[in-house]
């Protein structure tokens, strides 16, 4: 089996060094191929390396790591980028679920569960932490009555929130991070066809097909009520 190619992006060099240490001595199925200490060279390191996931942090010098997300993914749609932060309010968490970020994870994660997580995206999952994916969710909620007229659907306007149940924006939690229908039945002691159509139903209300769009959806909501409030 091949291994997961992996770059590491964070200007703190211990912290990197101490990642490296971590994902070369627990994870046989992933290679870290590279390291960078800005956006530009996360950048070129991708561009270099072929790697598959890009462990970025939000803040760096010279380029922060949501513009060279929105650069990579641009260019390399296939590369998995998760996103590094010390912060749950994180103001990058918006723009970097906006342009493709499939996880946005705090750095005092477990070991184990930033092994999984690069596994996960490599598979195609969307990651968020808990309580950033708890944030947003709640956040959507306070933008269901924000005024605005119709327009193209894909620019996510507010008038396309209807309304989620609690039950649902408990669903929409566990899909951001990462549960699939089975682990969310067990959890919220539901039969699995009843996550199912739960999940079918917030999609519906979001207007969006799938949990990276939900979670997109949640960023440009509330950049609209900012707008709306003249932030």
């Amino acid at each position: 089996m091949e291994s997961i190619r992996v770059i590491l992006a964070d200007d703190q060099v211990l912290f990197v060094e101490s990642l490296r240490a971590v994902l070369e001595t627990r994870a046989d199925d992933i290679r870290v191929v590279g390291v960078a200490y800005n956006g530009r060279e996360a950048i070129e390191r991708v561009r270099r390396e072929r790697a598959e996931v890009v462990l970025m942090d939000a803040r760096m010098p010279v380029m922060n790591g949501v513009e060279a997300t929105r650069v990579i993914r641009a260019e390399l749609p296939a590369v998995q980028i998760i996103m590094l932060t010390t912060f749950d309010d994180d103001e990058y968490v918006h723009e970097a679920i906006k342009w493709g970020a499939a996880g946005y994870l705090l750095k005092d994660i477990p070991p184990e569960e930033l092994i999984n997580a690069i596994r996960a995206v490599q598979s195609g999952s969307v990651l968020i932490a808990s309580s950033v994916a708890r944030r947003l969710v709640e956040e959507i909620s306070e933008l269901k009555g924000a005024p605005t007229h119709r327009r193209d659907p894909s620019e996510y306007e507010p008038e396309w929130f209807k309304g989620l149940t609690k039950r649902e924006r408990e669903v929409l939690v566990l899909l951001a991070e990462g549960w699939d229908n089975r682990r969310i039945a067990a959890r919220l002691f539901i039969a699995e066809q009843t996550v199912k159509n739960h999940v079918s139903i917030i999609y519906s209300k979001l207007g969006v097909h799938d949990r990276i769009q939900a979670l997109q959806l949640a960023s440009r909501l509330k950049q609209t009520k900012e707008r709306n409030e003249g932030r």
